[in-house]
């Protein structure tokens, strides 16, 4: 495995400390008056989704973690499992709610999405950066509601964002899944 030095760290790296794979989701290099620079660094576990803090400092080292990629497709909830399917082997793998988190208010039956695997065992899964998904339950408009504000939208994956008032219900929306906000509505 190659070994990652304090001075390559970065945000979005992926890194492996004692046997568990993490990314680094905010990086901060700290170069104090007295003494040695040294990196501080707010990471993510894969395995758990927990961010803990870590320093690092000249010299350390971490491994890369034996992370792949594979994409898979989203079959159902079975009420205990979320069940995916591997688009080139036609493999069935069952994921945990805790594994999934909360990408499962961005899926629905039939969509693809990025599994990672750590060491052969599914991981984690990443929906689509940007998803069209159908209206279902939205306050109806009223006269005097174009006032640039905004409204709540149940989608129909479950997720719940803010939409412009002009926006009804059946009406498809893209959305971005990394901040949950509405981007356009499909034509």
């Amino acid at each position: 495995m190659a070994t990652i030095s304090m001075g390559d760290l970065k945000k979005g790296l992926k890194i492996q400390l004692d046997g568990v794979p993490y990314k680094i989701t905010e990086y901060q290099h700290v170069k104090p008056g007295k003494g040695a620079a040294f990196v501080r660094c707010k990471i993510k576990s894969f395995l758990n989704g927990k961010v803990i803090e870590k320093t690092f400092h000249a010299g350390d080292k971490c491994e890369t973690p034996d992370l792949q990629q594979k994409q898979m497709q989203f079959l159902y909830d079975d009420g205990e499992m979320l069940q995916f399917m591997d688009t080139e082997t036609y493999e069935q793998i069952g994921l945990t709610y805790e594994q999934v988190g909360e990408t499962e208010k961005w899926i629905i039956d039939g969509m693809n999405v990025d599994m990672m695997f750590f060491n052969g065992n599914a991981i984690t899964v990443e929906p689509p950066m940007i998803v069209e998904l159908k209206i279902v339950d939205t306050p109806p408009n009223f006269k005097g509601d174009s006032q640039g504000g905004k409204k709540p939208a149940t989608l129909e994956s479950g997720a719940v964002v803010q939409i412009p008032f002009h926006i009804l219900e059946g009406d498809v929306i893209r959305c971005d899944t990394r901040t949950g906000e509405y981007i356009e509505k499909v034509k």
